[in-house]
Order: C-alpha cells, then structure tokens, then sequence
C-alpha cells in the first residue's frame, strides 16, 4: 500500500483553510450582532446586514460542501 502525501498534505491545507475563514466569517456575524445591539442609527443597520451576509456566505459553503458529497 503507498499513500499519496503530497494529495494527503493537500486535502490536509484546503480543509483547515476553509474550516478556519468559515469559522472566521461565523465568529464576524456574531460580532455584527453584538455591535448592532449596542449601536445607534445607521451603524446598527450595516452591522446587522453584514452579519447577515457573513451568515448568508457560511450557509452557502456548508451547501456547497454537502453537494460536492452528495453529487
């Protein structure tokens, strides 16, 4: 049996890269979130929308990474 290292080392680098900007982009909301209760005015609308958008880009990967198992 020979394994592949440098596919192994890959799989590897891509998968701690997305885990760490999908758990960076859901840290980001929760943050928006937080501000946006303790903002006044527009401020508070723009936190509250980029939270949503970080929200909004975790789901559409976690989606995106279900299809490529499932497809």
């Amino acid at each position: 049996m020979k394994i592949d290292w440098a596919a192994l080392g890959s799989v590897f680098g891509v998968s701690l890269v997305a885990t760490v900007t999908l758990v960076g982009l859901f840290t980001l909301g929760v943050v928006g979130l937080t501000k946006q209760e303790s903002a006044a005015g527009g401020s508070a609308v723009l936190a509250r929308t980029g939270a949503y958008a970080c929200f909004a880009l975790c789901a559409a990967a976690v989606s995106y990474g279900i299809y490529l198992i499932v497809a």
